[in-house]
């Protein structure tokens, strides 16, 4: 099924990856699998691939073009949970592990969801609606003034946060903001015209940051990066693909932290880029939605047998 989507960065984070026939690998945001379909090719039938999503109706995308590779199992999880992931590959450590973060273009493009501001619709930004849990819609009509304006600024790292939470405020005395739509023309009427960026939607973002807060981003990533080397085999290799600062920031710090672990422990890590790489101007000329990503990696080793 085609599905118009492009991954990102994808020869890159298969060169850093070198996923090898036999290995076991993990995509933890299948998407629409883009990059699991490559690494699935690259293992083979004597590998083992899980490729999750918290997202049910992107695992099925992702599902129906892995369906050539018997060897590709799927798995609805949130990327944090490799407890369940590992379970799910009979408790085999990965030689591989990939996170392409942000949102599918398949997200974006439908309106229904809420993530977008090209196009009306409902002010959700769930990744899970099924889950339960708090949509924007409940965040813009309960959070207090101050609450609003450091939750833009924190996750959005907009500097008119404040602005933007007034005329939330302000707007929600009078009615509800009920579309997509209305929030980002509310949005760009409280930010000085002269100060928007050429190419970048005024209201960017603050939908950015009801996004991470809706799906609890950022602490799942922490959770991950803080569990990850536990799950990696002797010489397993992650690779981050972020889309926004705060998310390559906590990548950047965690990597190098391994990286700089004292030699005589028992496992040292190697970071594989010593800066981010990110899309060459013809991908982002193929894709616009690349612009903002970074790639970042690391490898594990393990010292000698019996070293403390």
């Amino acid at each position: 099924m085609p599905t118009g989507h492009t991954p990102v960065l994808l020869n890159e984070a298969l060169e850093l990856l070198a996923p090898a026939p036999g290995e076991v690998f993990l995509d933890g945001t299948a998407g629409a699998g883009g990059h699991a379909a490559e690494i699935a090719e690259r293992i083979g039938p004597a590998g083992l691939l899980i490729f999750s999503d918290e997202d049910p109706s992107m695992l099925a995308v992702a599902a129906e073009k892995l369906a050539p590779f018997p060897w590709a199992r799927p798995i609805r999880s949130d990327f944090s949970n490799l407890v369940l992931l590992r379970e799910a590959a009979g408790g085999r450590e990965f030689d591989g592990i990939l996170l392409d973060l942000g949102i599918s273009s398949l997200q974006l493009d439908d309106p229904s969801r809420g993530f977008t501001f090209r196009a009306e619709g409902p002010l959700d930004m769930r990744r899970y609606p099924e889950g339960g849990g708090t949509t924007a819609d409940e965040i813009l009509r309960t959070g207090r003034e101050k609450e609003l304006a450091d939750l833009f600024y924190l996750y959005g790292e907009e500097r008119f946060s404040r602005r933007i939470a007034r005329a939330v405020v302000e707007r929600r005395r009078k009615e509800p903001l009920q579309t997509t739509t209305e929030l980002a023309e509310l949005v760009a009427s409280a930010i000085p015209r002269r100060t928007w960026q050429k190419g970048i939607h005024p209201a960017t973002r603050v939908f950015q940051a009801l996004r991470i807060a809706v799906n609890r981003e950022l602490s799942s990533l922490e959770a991950f990066l803080g569990a990850f080397p536990e799950h990696l085999s002797k010489e397993g290799r992650a690779a981050v693909i972020s889309f926004h600062s705060l998310e390559d920031r906590l990548v950047k710090t965690t990597f190098r932290r391994l990286a700089q672990r004292a030699k005589g422990e028992k496992a040292a890590f190697e970071t594989l880029t010593r800066k981010p790489v990110v899309p060459t101007e013809q991908e982002i000329s193929e894709n616009s939605r690349a612009r903002s990503a970074k790639l970042r990696a690391i490898r594990k080793s393990h010292l000698g047998e019996g070293t403390k």
